[in-house]
């Protein structure tokens, strides 16, 4: 079965970095497109970034450009979040996610697959 796996969210004082991993497993890789998502306490999941299954073309939601950028490997079936800059309304738990074929407008709909998410703690 297809499993998101991700890894890599701590506590980091703001102005700080980290880089989220998501490992999968189960699916063909090069034919989905990979993205980001976050929940804060209190809020809706809300889209991060994704980067397309063809041609690695990216898109953010305008509060993280700047300051983070997405990439995958698929040599390795994982994709990355490098989080520079971190805020404290950064603090949230991020998931991965993934859609077959997507393009990267439609990915921040109804993505197939989800991970089981990773807590991000930005202190002030």
């Amino acid at each position: 079965q297809v499993q998101l796996v991700e890894s890599g969210g701590g506590l980091v004082q703001a102005g700080g970095s980290l880089r989220l991993s998501c490992a999968a497993s189960g699916l063909t890789f090069t034919t989905v497109t990979m993205g980001w998502f976050r929940q804060a306490p209190g809020k809706e999941r809300e889209f991060v970034a994704a980067i397309r299954w063809s041609g690695g073309d990216t898109s953010y939601t305008d509060s993280v450009k700047g300051r983070f950028t997405i990439s995958r490997d698929n040599a390795k079936n994982t994709v990355y979040l490098q989080m520079n800059s971190l805020k404290p309304e950064d603090t949230a738990v991020y998931y991965c996610a993934a859609k077959y074929r997507s393009s990267l407008s439609s990915f921040t709909g109804a993505p197939n697959y989800w991970g089981q998410g990773t807590q991000v703690t930005v202190s002030s």
